[in-house]
């Protein structure tokens, strides 16, 4: 009887054992199906959540620059006048930093083609070999 006995019991450990398999997979299964879900999710919103971080620290990096239109100037000349009186003095040098301001950033360009083309003949001079120097600029012996 005690072979019988032995079977039995082994038989029941087999089922229990396929029983945990089952419920094993069952819950595997389940986190996969939600592990599926979530990344469908993420795909169709992830991209809008990236375009608008990224939107958002370019703004914050974006330095600001006035309008150098005359538009612009008039609109703030209208805001000046219709704005309680201040003082004329400091209209004066408000209108003088306005004025500074928008002659800076229309001679932006300038500068900028200046300083590349300096950088372009800086570029060209590294290029040339170091130990060369032209003969002009080497002392003469004396003795």
């Amino acid at each position: 009887m005690a072979p019988e006995i032995s079977k039995t019991h082994e038989a029941v450990r087999s089922s229990e054992c396929e029983e945990d398999l089952d419920s094993e997979i069952e819950k595997l299964e389940f986190h996969l199906k939600e592990t599926g879900q979530k990344i469908l999710e993420y795909r169709a919103t992830l991209p809008d959540h990236l375009k608008s971080t990224f939107l958002s620290v370019l703004d914050s990096q974006r330095p600001f620059l006035p309008q150098v239109n005359s538009g612009a100037s008039e609109l703030i000349s209208r805001e000046e006048s219709s704005s309680e009186p201040e003082d004329p003095e400091a209209a004066a040098k408000l209108k003088l930093l306005h004025e500074k301001i928008s002659s800076n950033c229309s001679a932006m360009p300038i500068i900028l083609k200046r300083m590349k083309d300096c950088i372009a003949k800086f570029d060209k001079l590294d290029s040339y070999t170091p130990g060369y120097i032209h003969q002009d600029f080497k002392r003469k012996k004396t003795g």
